[in-house]
């Protein structure tokens, strides 16, 4: 099969190979990948901003596949595996587990025309959504909307959503489906556009204040003056959830003025199972769609340079 391999030591690169078909392991599933989301955690790790864990890793964890031996069409996750027997899985906290297996990361990922997932971790796709609409779903989707729940967001808020890309833009539809009010902050006048097209009820600069104090916001882009600026537009009580795997630092902040008044910083951490059915439920129920840009496995790295310079609105897909 190919595959695109990225080598550790081998900054910001990934190479197209050939190599064998992975063998599934005992409880794994072997897929045929029919697509793959890029998203912002891939750079992370072929940039290795996140610690390389082996010499040669196959990246992407939203992986739409077809199990060989069944034909079924199923959804894997950056979430790939728990070990189910530490406190935080046995009391519903899997995403939190001590040892968990990463898509993409501790496993060979979905940048390939095969791959193997855990059984127990993959998810059947509704059949209205076709391979490059459920593809940035299944982590882009369902992280944002475990963003959402993390602030606590209710039906008709006002949210402010920091960063507007691949799951932002999808955090938006579900605000809309709960009847929020969405205010958008984000760099590059096509993404500002891209919100107002969406429904956004103010849109403006990456760190500009909104017009009216936030009940939630999520912050998107992994930097730490966006995440203060998302914490200084909120009315006393209200949350902010840092939706990003790696941030570039925490600036020092006035406690006084930002934070005292039961203000709340929370980090999201990973998925769940449960917010992974529930989320593709929803996107199925109010037709959650993603806009994506389509790229082929010999593209990839192109698809990759995408993301990271954001010349795209919404997600890029990539198609073995």
């Amino acid at each position: 099969m190919k595959a695109l391999v990225h080598h550790a030591g081998r900054r910001g690169e990934l190479t197209l190979e050939e190599r064998p078909p992975p063998q599934p392991a005992q409880g794994d599933v072997l897929l045929r990948v029919r697509a793959c989301g890029v998203c912002r955690t891939d750079l992370h790790i072929v940039d290795e901003e996140l610690p390389a864990k082996h010499e040669a890793i196959v990246p992407g964890h939203q992986i739409v596949g077809e199990v060989v031996d069944t034909g079924e069409r199923v959804g894997v996750c950056w979430l790939g595996g728990v070990d189910g027997t530490c406190a935080y899985c046995r009391s519903g906290a899997e995403n939190l587990c001590d040892a968990p297996a990463f898509t993409g990361y501790d496993r060979d990922g979905g940048y390939a025309q095969y791959a193997t997932a855990r059984a127990d971790f993959t998810f059947p796709i509704p059949r209205t959504l076709t391979d490059e609409q459920a593809a940035p779903l299944l982590c882009a989707g369902i992280i944002g909307f475990r963003a959402l729940r993390v602030a606590g967001v209710q039906p008709g808020e006002r949210v402010g959503l920091y960063g507007f890309g691949a799951s932002a833009h999808l955090a938006l539809q579900v605000l809309r489906a709960w009847n929020c009010k969405v205010y958008v902050a984000t760099r590059g006048e096509s993404h500002r556009a891209f919100a107002r097209e969406l429904g956004a009820e103010w849109v403006g600069e990456a760190t500009q204040t909104p017009p009216v104090a936030l009940d939630r916001a999520v912050t998107f882009a992994p930097a730490g003056d966006v995440a203060i600026a998302a914490l200084s537009a909120l009315r006393k009580g209200g949350v902010v959830s840092i939706n990003a795997i790696h941030l570039d630092c925490m600036p020092e902040f006035n406690y006084d003025r930002l934070l005292w008044g039961e203000r709340q910083i929370r980090s999201v951490t990973n998925m769940t199972r449960e917010d992974a059915r529930d989320f593709l439920a929803l996107a199925a129920e109010h037709e959650i769609r993603p806009r994506s840009s389509a790229f082929s496995l010999e593209d990839g790295a192109a698809a990759l340079a995408a993301v990271r310079g954001d010349p795209i609105d919404g997600a890029a897909v990539i198609f073995p």
